[in-house]
């Protein structure tokens, strides 16, 4: 069966980043199936890419390698690791990236990316993704162990994800990630919610749980269940985060400066 590497980083489309890796991919492996994920992650943003990789990477076979990385401390004392999660292999930084990954596997193993033999001599300190992660998932693909990279990392760098608060019959969470349609994706799961719950968010008051975008008239917001399990809020036809940011500026609110992590309240 041919391998498939994923890639998933912050570099965008106009420079020769993401180009450079798949070279040297190719180079190692020529018969390795190359995907794309994203390179448009937000600059320096590690939960972005914890939270799409959450949302990505089952869908994939058993045995795929995805390379995620977005790496603020590239150069610095931070780890390059390989984590081996049952059949699934990742690489990136020790920076809190494959948090969802450690809490969602009961065996994970990391190991330190660090033995020469499957990495590339070093022009510079400041591009890991072509020196280290590439040719080390290539070498994966070809059957390498992943303890043979390097060694194990016992602690491995977590992100502190922020749980929602159930008081009673009231759930607070708040907006932890913004689509490219404006919907805002909270932190509650889908099994706290009631169909009638009531949801309020920056002002507005949604009434109930909507099965579908167009469910409610155009332009109007609703609550819905979204594609990755948790509370989501959107505009029918629209952009929640556009309406929601024009609600706040327009209240001068010096409080909430960013839609992002705004609070979201449920009554069940």
């Amino acid at each position: 069966m041919e391998r498939i590497i994923t890639l998933t980083t912050d570099f965008g489309l106009k420079d020769h980043y993401s180009g450079a890796m798949k070279g040297v991919i190719l180079s190692i492996n020529p018969e390795v199936i190359i995907t794309d994920i994203t390179h448009e992650i937000v600059p320096q943003d590690v939960f972005q890419a914890a939270f799409i990789l959450r949302n990505f990477y089952h869908y994939f076979p058993q045995g795929t390698i995805h390379i995620v990385i977005v790496d603020p401390g590239v150069g610095s004392r931070r780890k390059p690791i390989v984590v081996q999660a049952d059949n699934y292999i990742f690489l990136g930084p020790d920076n809190g990236i494959f948090t969802f990954i450690y809490s969602e596997f009961k065996s994970v193993k990391a190991f330190k990316i660090s033995n020469p033999k499957y990495i590339l001599p070093k022009v510079g300190s400041t591009f890991d993704g072509r020196d280290v992660f590439a040719p080390a998932a290539a070498h994966l693909s070809l059957g390498v162990p992943a303890d043979d990279l390097g060694g194990q990392v016992r602690k491995p760098v977590k992100l502190q994800i922020k749980e929602p608060v159930v008081r009673g019959s009231e759930i607070i969470g708040e907006v932890i990630y913004i689509d490219s349609f404006g919907n805002l994706i909270t932190n509650i799961p889908a099994q706290l919610i009631k169909p009638k719950s009531r949801v309020y968010i920056g002002g507005e008051v949604i009434k109930g749980i909507s099965q579908f975008y167009a469910e409610v008239p155009k332009g109007e917001f609703l609550a819905i269940i979204g594609s990755t399990g948790f509370l989501e809020i959107s505009v029918s036809h629209g952009s929640a985060l556009d309406m929601v940011e024009t609600r706040l500026s327009s209240t001068k609110s010096k409080k909430i400066k960013k839609v992002k992590h705004i609070p979201c309240v449920i009554r069940i």
